[in-house]
Parts: structure tokens; sequence; C-alpha cells
């Protein structure tokens, strides 16, 4: 008798590659079928990215579901994935929040920067010429 299949999720494209290599590595038989064919596409692009259904065997579902979970393709029950808008980074990928600066303490800042660069410039300078007298010395 053969053992009944349960579905697992449904993916496409390169997402649907991924999650069939992972649970075939991982010893787990699957099963893939179309919800929807879509030839024209296939004919266009040369690649079938229609949306497929996973199934795996019912005995091997936890263990697949805890895999999905781990390459994050499937969203544990209960949690909600937050997704920011285009161009917005979240509050894990941003390190602590800046304050702005105000126009005068930023010109401030530039001033000082600025005359420290130089003094900096000029101690270079000076002491690579101080340091070339010195060696100079020992062969006069």
């Amino acid at each position: 008798m053969e053992e009944k299949l349960k579905y697992l999720m449904s993916a496409s494209g390169f997402e649907l590659e991924r999650v069939r290599t992972a649970l075939s590595d991982n010893g787990i038989p699957n099963d893939s079928t179309p919800k929807r064919r879509n030839y024209s596409a296939k004919a266009v692009t040369g690649v079938d990215d229609t949306e497929q259904d996973i199934y795996v065997a019912a005995s091997d579902y936890e263990k697949a579901y805890d895999l999905c979970v781990g390459i994050g393709a499937i969203t544990p029950e209960g949690e909600v994935e937050i997704i920011p808008p285009d161009g917005e980074e979240t509050a894990a990928d941003s390190p602590a929040e800046e304050e702005e600066m105000s126009p005068g303490k930023r010109t401030a800042v530039r001033i000082i920067s600025a005359i420290l660069f130089v003094l900096l410039a000029a101690a270079v300078i000076f002491g690579t010429d101080y340091f070339m007298q010195w060696i100079k010395g020992f062969f006069l």
C-alpha cells in the first residue's frame, strides 16, 4: 500500500528548487504538482515559473516542516513575517538610532575636524623634515 501524501507548501521558481533540493538532501521524498500550468510564460522566458504545491509523505511531514522553517521557506504558525517597505532598514539591521545634529553643531564639528586635519598634516610634514635632518647629521 502506498503512503498518503500531505501538502507542505506552495512555491515557484528558485524557491521551489531550493525547497525540493533541501528536502531531497535530507532524505525526504517529495513531489510537486503545478497549481495551474502557464505554458505561455515558459515559451517566452524559457523558465517555468508557475507556482507548484509541494507534497511529502505523511510520516515525513514533521521533519519536512521543521526543515522548511529552518531554511526560511515557511514562517511558523503564530509568527508574523514583517517585510519593511523598500529602502527602509529594520531595527535589527540599523545601528542604534543617531540623533540629528543642529546646523550650528554640525558646522562647529566640521571646522574643528578641518583644523585637526591641518594640524595632523603639519605634524607629519615637520616630523618627516626633522627626521631627515637627523639622518643627514650622520653623513656630514
